[in-house]
């Protein structure tokens, strides 16, 4: 099964979430959290990311990763790339621990769908502040798709990661998976691009976007996804397909948020005041627009 057909099949089979308009939703997918060597996309994000998470977790909002959270491809080690970021993972248990949280798996993490993932001892992380080991997945489960349910109109909205459409990053991800570890992440220090990626090549990710838009519109359902690292925000009366972006921009990280009915994207970056002095910022890209008005 592929493309269009298999992701009707994870809408259909997915977990509904159940919200309203007095719910608090943040989305955010392909953060690539690496092992802190050169090949660490995550790394010069990480404070941003970390501001933009303390935010939600403060400001009560659940927060919902829409894959490639975990750069799995270029290392297979999550237990190093816990202990690089271990101040991110100890917020991620923070919303964890309040079941505020919910995971998808994309292409480069899509181990995670096995079942003894998470219950993989080996996952641990140690909390510097108590100094103490803390197994962070055991309790928790990963997704392929997720489905937001309105409590009061029923409209749902997709949310999936969107390499479903690509043949070599769903039924071949193990072959791409292998050229990425052993090709291309070593040329990439010589500046080449993966041509596979989505993330990377402009005819690749055009490519998804439309195969994404074509179950959209084939549908008639509202979808969020990542994979393709652009952010997407359509107008009013276009075919709902939204995309949260990626993590790892040059110039910061994007997030989709839902509050008050309205959905809103958002980007998060450093700015300087003029002492000279940096902060962090969140800007607004596009919106809030009405929910309702897409789906």
């Amino acid at each position: 099964m592929f493309g269009s057909m298999k992701l009707s099949k994870i809408f259909q089979e997915a977990k509904r979430i159940p919200f309203d308009d007095s719910s608090k939703i943040v989305l955010m997918s392909d953060c690539h959290r690496g092992d802190g060597s050169w090949a660490d996309g995550f790394s010069k994000n990480q404070n941003i990311y970390y501001a933009a998470l303390s935010y939600y977790f403060n400001m009560n909002y659940t927060y919902i990763e829409l894959g490639d959270g975990d750069e799995l491809w270029e290392t297979n080690e999550l237990s190093e790339i816990m202990d690089q970021h271990s101040d991110v993972f100890f917020l991620l248990s923070k919303f964890i621990m309040q079941r505020r949280v919910y995971f998808i798996f994309g292409n480069h993490d899509i181990v995670k769908k096995n079942k003894g993932f998470a219950r993989n001892s080996k996952y641990r992380y140690m909390d510097r502040r108590g100094k103490v080991n803390i197994s962070l997945f055991e309790n928790v489960e990963f997704h392929e798709g997720l489905v937001l349910k309105h409590v009061v109109t029923g409209k749902e909205i997709f949310l999936v990661h969107g390499h479903q459409v690509s043949f070599m990053n769903d039924r071949f991800w193990w072959l791409s998976r292998f050229l990425v570890r052993y090709l291309w992440r070593p040329l990439e220090l010589l500046g080449l691009n993966d041509p596979t990626s989505a993330a990377k090549n402009y005819r690749t990710k055009a490519s998804v976007e439309t195969k994404l838009i074509d179950w959209v519109k084939k549908e008639k359902r509202m979808m969020i996804a990542g994979h393709t690292h652009r952010p997407v925000f359509p107008e009013v009366g276009d075919w709902p397909y939204f995309n949260d972006g990626s993590c790892i921009h040059p110039y910061g990280i994007t997030s989709l948020e839902i509050e008050d009915g309205n959905i809103t994207l958002a980007q998060w970056s450093i700015k300087t005041k003029e002492d000279g002095t940096l902060f962090v910022n969140k800007g607004i890209i596009a919106g809030p627009e009405k929910l309702a008005n897409y789906c």
